[in-house]
């Protein structure tokens, strides 16, 4: 059953690893300081292939997806594919939240609390 491996896309695997490898500045921070070890109570995986997407982190116990935003993602064409891509993920049955790059990298601690209040309220349903 497809759902028991949260929508694993093995095709997408070296592509990941690639992503894995070069991660951008405020998805390393966010791993770093806010998902890595488990820092939240739930282990995160960075470059999650699901569906036909890579995750930037996911946790596939929640079915909690976050996405770190950087400067492409705000060209109208880069927008449509990320509707289409959240809706699908959501259609899927994950949570999808969304920081841009800026946010991760000045207001750490507020983005922080956005992931914390989240977790609370996926595990409170």
């Amino acid at each position: 059953m497809k759902s028991q491996y949260n929508f694993y896309n093995k095709h997408l695997k070296d592509f990941a690893r690639e992503n894995r490898n070069g991660m951008t500045k405020a998805e390393a921070c966010l791993w770093k300081y806010v998902l890595k070890a488990k820092q939240t109570g739930y282990t995160f995986n960075r470059q999650r292939p699901v569906l036909n997407y890579i995750a930037d982190f996911m946790c596939k116990e929640l079915k909690l997806i976050i996405e770190v935003d950087g400067y492409s993602h705000l060209f109208d064409e880069v927008i449509v594919k990320d509707q289409i891509r959240q809706k699908n993920l959501e259609e899927a049955g994950f949570k999808v939240i969304r920081f841009k790059d800026e946010e991760v990298l000045k207001s750490m601690s507020q983005v922080k609390m956005v992931i914390q209040d989240v977790i609370h309220t996926i595990r409170n349903r």
